[in-house]
């Protein structure tokens, strides 16, 4: 998509839709449930922002999930981010922005990457990527704040490692990441047939 036609009508109609999409499924995607887990949409629009409009929209709809996430902590509406952003602030920030920025980005750029040999291969990289880079960057930068997850949510006998990889990412990294695989080729198809449907 060249750059000149990025702010059409169409465009940013479509980013407004896909932000207010972010917005709501972050702030009620807890209300999704299979027994304890929570099943997490928020990165399917972020994955389909990059795919439709290009790096920087996914990097934009990540900074907002990050702003959604930050917010709660702040306002404490989040315990666990609430508890890390008072021990560590800067970090908690910087953690909260950087990985869903970067998580946009990294799915905008594999889909960029692959379209023109195998655009399937693109999407389905790029809905695989997002969840990668979020959980991933988010275990890296918990991992700065060791102490606070000790103190406040690490059982005895276990190590924070554990915790991170099993307890916070495990089951709900695999949620995601299977919602992301079925999720954002299915509906960049039916925005596929819709579009050339007009």
């Amino acid at each position: 998509m060249k750059s000149k036609s990025f702010f059409s009508a169409k465009n940013v109609t479509g980013l407004a839709v896909l932000t207010a999409l972010v917005v709501v499924l972050q702030m009620f995607g807890g209300y999704f449930k299979i027994g304890t887990t929570s099943l997490s949409f928020v990165l399917v629009p972020i994955v389909l922002g990059g795919i439709l409009y290009g790096v920087l929209a996914g990097a934009f709809l990540g900074f907002v999930f990050g702003l959604v996430v930050w917010l709660y902590g702040v306002t404490g509406a989040d315990v666990f981010t609430s508890i890390l952003f008072n021990d560590h602030p800067f970090i908690t920030t910087l953690l909260c922005f950087g990985k869903g920025m970067l998580a946009g980005l990294c799915g905008g750029l594999a889909y960029s990457l692959l379209k023109g040999k195998n655009e399937y291969a693109g999407v389905l990289t790029a809905a695989v990527v997002t969840p990668i880079v979020n959980t991933g960057l988010f275990i890296l930068g918990a991992l700065l704040m060791s102490d606070s997850l000790r103190a406040n949510f690490v059982a005895d006998g276990d190590t924070v490692i554990y915790f991170l990889v099993i307890g916070c990412a495990g089951v709900n990294f695999l949620v995601e990441l299977a919602i992301n695989i079925v999720a954002a080729p299915a509906l960049y198809r039916v925005i596929g047939v819709v579009r050339k449907g007009r």
